[in-house]
This record gives C-alpha cells, sequence and structure tokens, in this order.
C-alpha cells in the first residue's frame, strides 16, 4: 500500500543554536525544535525530569475528600476493598495502591472482575459480593467513572465509594463521596492523560503528604506505575514523561520479584518502554484475556520466590495459550475474507462461532494493520449474540460511526479508534450496510496511512554516537514516538530476504558510507527490487548487537524507488 511520507519543515537556523549552546547532536537539535522545546527551562524539563516536577495532587477535583475518608478508614481500622480492573493499569493501580495502604496498617481486599463473565467496570452482583464481606469502604481504580447506577446500588449495602479513574465520565457522574478523575468537565489539574495507574499513584502521594510520610514511601512504586503508564498507552508528556522517564530507572533495579521475574523471562536484554510494551505487558494482559487476572496480582504483590517462580511459569503459559488462540482466530478470519472478497469492501466485518472474547480485540488491530480499513470482529454465542470488538484508522470516528448505526447494536462503547460491542444476529446485515454507508460518506478509501518523517538525514552525518545521544528522547511511546528518519537515493548493494521471505535485509551504500537496513514483515520486496537500484527509506535508526558487537542499521518503515 502506498504511504504518503509527512516530512517535518524544521527551523534550522534554532537547529543550529541549540546545537552550538547546549552541546548537542544535530539530530537530537532537530527533534527537540520538532517539539517546540527549545528553552533551557523545557529542555533539563523534557531531557531530565525530577520528582520535583510532580504537579500537586490536591489540584485534582475531591483529592481531598478521598484523602479524608481514606485517613479515617486507616484510624479506624475499616475493612477497605480496592475495585479494579483486569488489564496491565488495572493490575498495577491495584498493586501500588493496596500496598501503600497496607503499609498504613490496614487491611485491603480486592475484587477484580472476570473479564470474561462479568466484563469491565463495576456490576451490581460484584456489589452484593463485597457487601457480604463486610466492606464500609470502596476505592475504584482504573474504573467507575461511568458506574452512576452501580455505586447507588452499593449505597443500599451501606457502601461508601471512592472513584478513581481516567477515563471520560458520562454527563452524570456518579455520587460516591468523592470523584477523582483529571478528566471531569470541571477539572482544575494541570494534566488530563494519567493512566488509571498514574491516579492511584497521586492518591499516594496526597495520602503521604497529608500524613508527613517521606516521599520515598511513594515514589518507591515507580517502577510499577511506569509498567501501568506505559502499557496503557497513554501520551507519555509532562506527567507521564516524569513517571516513566523515573520509574524505568527503578525497574532497572526493581525490588519487585514478581516485576523482575517477568522481565528475565521475556528475554529482553535491555530494559526500555519496549521492553515493558512487548515483554511484560503481554504477560500480564494474557492473564485477564485468560480469565485469570488475580495471578498476575498475585504475582506483583508476591515476595515469596517459590510463588513468583510458579506464578511466572503460570504468566508465560496463558500468554503462549492466548498466542495459539489468537493465531487460530487470525487465521479463520482472514479465510472467511478471503471467501467472501470482503477486502474490496471499505470495511471488515467478520463474525464467527464461540471466538475467544479476550483476543478478539488483538486480532482486529492485525486485521485493520493489514488491510487499513476499520474493522470489526464478532463472536456469536448460541442464543445468536454477538459480543464483539473493534479496530479504526486515522481519520474515522469509530465510536461515532457506531453512535450512527446503535439501533442495530444492543450496547456499544469506547473511542475513536477502538471499540466494544453486542448485537443481535439477526440485526447484522442491517449494521453492516449503514456501517458501510458510513465508511462511504467518509472516504474511507482515500485515507493514506501517513509516516511522519523527522528529517532526511546523510550516511555521513551519522554513527552509534549520535543514535545514542537519541537514546535522551526515551522512553518512547504514543506522543513521543521514536524518531523517524528518511534517506534518499541511496544504493542497494546487497538484498535478500529472511526467515523463508518473511523479513527483508539489505545492504545500503551513500558514497563510502555503508549501513545495514532490516524490514520485517516485507520479505517479498526481495524479488521488487535488485542490487544497484537508488532507493529512498525511512526508517528508526538503532543499534543491533550480534555476537558481542554493535551495528549500526535502519529499521524500515516504509521503502521505495527513488524519483
Amino acid at each position: 500500500m502506498n504511504k504518503k511520507w509527512q516530512i517535518c519543515e524544521t527551523d534550522k537556523e534554532k537547529v543550529d543554536e541549540l546545537k552550538s549552546k547546549y552541546n548537542i547532536s544535530e539530530l537530537l537539535a532537530t527533534i527537540l525544535v520538532n517539539k517546540n522545546i527549545t528553552t533551557q527551562k523545557e529542555i533539563n524539563e523534557f531531557l531530565n525530569p525530577t520528582r520535583n516536577d510532580f504537579f500537586d495532587p490536591f489540584l485534582m477535583n475531591d483529592m481531598d475528600i478521598a484523602i479524608k475518608r481514606i485517613k479515617k478508614a486507616i484510624e479506624n481500622q475499616e475493612k477497605v476493598i480496592i475495585y479494579g480492573d483486569y488489564d496491565v493499569d488495572g493490575i498495577t493501580s491495584v498493586t501500588v495502591l493496596k500496598s501503600f495502604l497496607e503499609e498504613r496498617g490496614i487491611q485491603v481486599n480486592v475484587y477484580i472482575p472476570n473479564r470474561l463473565n462479568e466484563g469491565y467496570g463495576l456490576n451490581k452482583t460484584a456489589m452484593e459480593e463485597i457487601a457480604k464481606q463486610g466492606n464500609k469502604l470502596m476505592i475504584t481504580v482504573d474504573c467507575g467513572i461511568t458506574a452512576v447506577d452501580e455505586v447507588e446500588y452499593a449505597k443500599t449495602f451501606g457502601i461508601e465509594t471512592i472513584i478513581t479513574d481516567h477515563h471520560e465520565p458520562a454527563e452524570e457522574l456518579p455520587k460516591a463521596i468523592a470523584v477523582v478523575d483529571a478528566k471531569r468537565k470541571d477539572n482544575k489539574y494541570p494534566f488530563r492523560e494519567l493512566a488509571g495507574v498514574g491516579v492511584a499513584f497521586k492518591v499516594s502521594q496526597a495520602l503521604a503528604q497529608s500524613m508527613n510520610i517521606r516521599e520515598e514511601e511513594y515514589l518507591k512504586y515507580l517502577d510499577i506505575v511506569c509498567v501501568g503508564t506505559i502499557s496503557d498507552i497513554v501520551p507519555l508528556v509532562s506527567e507521564n514523561r516524569v513517571i516513566t522517564k523515573l520509574g524505568l530507572k527503578l525497574v532497572k533495579q526493581t525490588r519487585n520479584m514478581g516485576l523482575r521475574a517477568i522481565i528475565n523471562s521475556s528475554g529482553y536484554s535491555q530494559i526500555n518502554s519496549t521492553t515493558i510494551s512487548f515483554g511484560v505487558a503481554p504477560r500480564i494482559n494474557a492473564c485477564g484475556r485468560m480469565g485469570k487476572a488475580e495471578q498476575a496480582l498475585k504475582l506483583l504483590l508476591s515476595k515469596d520466590i517459590y510463588e513468583v517462580n510458579k506464578l511466572t511459569q503460570e504468566l508465560n503459559s496463558y500468554n503462549r495459550e492466548r498466542q495459539e488462540i489468537e493465531k487460530e482466530i487470525f487465521e479463520n478470519v482472514l479465510t472467511k475474507i478471503e471467501q467472501n472478497n470482503l477486502a474490496k469492501n471499505r470495511t471488515i466485518v467478520v463474525g464467527g462461532e464461540n471466538w475467544h472474547h479476550g483476543v478478539i480485540g488483538i486480532v482486529s488491530s492485525k486485521i485493520t494493520e493489514k488491510y487499513f480499513k476499520p474493522s470489526i470482529l464478532l463472536s456469536f454465542e448460541e442464543d445468536g449474540t454477538g459480543k464483539g470488538s473493534g479496530r479504526s484508522i486515522p481519520g474515522f470516528d469509530l465510536h461515532e460511526a457506531l453512535m450512527k448505526c446503535e439501533n442495530c447494536l444492543e450496547k456499544f462503547g469506547g473511542h475513536s479508534m477502538a471499540v466494544g460491542l453486542t448485537i443481535k444476529k439477526e440485526n447484522l446485515e442491517q449494521f453492516y450496510k449503514e456501517f458501510e454507508k458510513i465508511a462511504e460518506e467518509n472516504e474511507t478509501e482515500n485515507i493514506i496511512p501517513i509516516i511522519n518523517v523527522d528529517a532526511k538525514i546523510e550516511l555521513d552525518k551519522i554513527d552509534k554516537s549520535v543514535v545514542e545521544d537519541l537514546k535522551q528522547l526515551e522512553p518512547f511511546g504514543e506522543a513521543n514516538k521514536t524518531p523517524t528518519f528518511a534517506l534518499k537515493n541511496i544504493r542497494i548493494d546487497s538484498i535478500r530476504a529472511l526467515s523463508e521471505g518473511k523479513h527483508l535485509k539489505l545492504t545500503l551504500r551513500e558514497n563510502n558510507q555503508i549501513i545495514n537496513a532490516i524490514g520485517f514483515n516485507i520479505g517479498e520486496l526481495a524479488e521488487a527490487y535488485k542490487i544497484g537500484d537508488k532507493i529512498d527509506i525511512a526508517g528508526v535508526l538503532e543499534i543491533n548487537t550480534f555476537n558481542g558487537i554493535d551495528n549500526l542499521q535502519i529499521n524500515i518503515k516504509d521503502i521505495m524507488k527513488s524519483i
């Protein structure tokens, strides 16, 4: 598929000024200028954030009320329950808040709904169970902002609720004793994009300040907060950058036995945001997807090495099982797309029988990535009820599209890029017609994938030291992507496919300079190009270590023949 390269137009004078003034490489200066980070203060805060860069937690609405109620629970030795979510953000939120509160000397119970049986968020059956346990104070983490009815139901059992969440609220807030969420319409907090675990961390910070507890007592959990923040794909800017920048330093020397065991089992030699995103997060998420979220929580809370080793093995097993199920469903979906010629349509909607609810969202992401079309996958049960997930492409608001088709749906929720929905089989055909029509009106076929290129580079201007310099921009993630560079009119010196034709390996030459390039999942292009061809490449600079030797290489994001 053709992709559009959007090359950033950088103020060259400003780049030269930063390069000279702060003794940094041209590429690092370029990225900072592109981000409009140009003053000494801005550069220091971005490259070297400190604990002093955290915002005052009491700027968050209702934080003072929440802290007052939690202190009362501590003083009276009340039974407190934390109600969390089953994903990484939820599990880490529970870990941080439970650990911090128990160190204050109170008993803290936990309730995490089963993804397969209960779904996301609070439910009335859970409220009944929580009441039976004798809990009088419930604190939600990473959920609860839309639980108006459930909070009212909890009140009938004498349960008071503190909501801590980071999701968008509805028009009506739950009538809890405190609602702590920076996305409230009346929000005064300087930063709206904390993850759920970030909000739980701010509660711990506020409680520590109000009880004159040393900073170290809540800062020591930044490793766990960092994991949840990176995993939830929130923008890694402002306070999230402070959390992840400081947190990754703690992750590298973490005292959390469970976290250390997961990292070691993931096989990553270096610890960075990639390690978290692709090594740690899938293993914790696999527990929730398989209906075993409590095992991941146990692991992060455990102080017993034998239990930690056993649970780590379980997490790896759940992850392998998830991968196998995902592969099976993905192949099933591809067959249905091919048999029904669905790739010609503007959207892809596919249903199957009894597909695993916990993984179809991942498969939908893969389908959207492969065809660059909005996709919805539905798993139908015997009663004809289909539950599914959808993923979108930039420029097409999936949640808004479902709002226009809500007459066909039982329920739905989500945001512009990802949704969950429930539909009756008899309404599927009508839904698809309406959904396809909305895509037509939005001209999705004219939406072209965009690659944002930070700068054009020449081979003689880059070396391993430049790449090391760029590492100051880490951690990379949402809103702080790994810089992408363009090499133009560069000659192919060698070309071959790897891994049975799956990947592409190139050696590129510019004058006397040579660089290796790797293109994952584009091995078929080995037949489209030959030695001597002049090409343009967009990709990411990285250091590849093999047999103890470091070599500079470019990880290809797109490739085309030079004009």
